[in-house]
């Protein structure tokens, strides 16, 4: 069974922490070839929230996660969702964002990579802007419209 895990900065422990920054710089600084700093300071903030689930056998080695901020104006905003690529195409982060849906009220916006719009349409999202340019990818602003 696959557990969701919800915590907030200063409850990760320094194994799960440092498996999660493993990951998201294994694929967004590696794989997707990106040069910027990931720790922008954001993931400390008291509303931040880190959401992720292990491997199967449980173990601290993060395979799917995604950092939720609260934004100053109530909102919240999804965001680094990434997923080991062993474990792409097995629904976890679609179940990351569920757990945000039923967790979270009020506004969810995120910015999207645009080769994902179709799948985050399919999840409820619907674009609110143009494409812009973010660290050389292309994103699309989005907001979930059924809350």
């Amino acid at each position: 069974m696959t557990t969701i895990r919800d915590h907030r900065f200063g409850d990760l422990d320094t194994p799960t922490l440092y498996s999660i920054l493993r990951l998201r710089s294994e694929v967004f600084v590696v794989e997707q070839d990106i040069v910027y700093t990931d720790p922008d300071g954001r993931d400390v903030e008291e509303g931040t929230r880190h959401i992720f689930v292990c491997g199967p056998d449980e173990s601290d080695r993060v395979t799917a996660y995604l950092r939720l901020l609260a934004e100053v104006d109530g909102s919240h905003r999804i965001g680094r969702v990434v997923t080991d690529p062993v474990a792409r195409g097995t629904g976890l982060a679609g179940m990351l964002i569920g757990h945000v849906h039923d967790s979270t009220p009020g506004r969810i916006t995120l910015h999207a990579q645009v080769h994902l719009e179709d799948w985050y349409r399919s999840l409820g999202y619907e674009r609110t802007g143009p494409d812009f340019d973010d660290e050389g990818l292309p994103h699309v602003p989005m907001e979930r419209l059924q809350n």
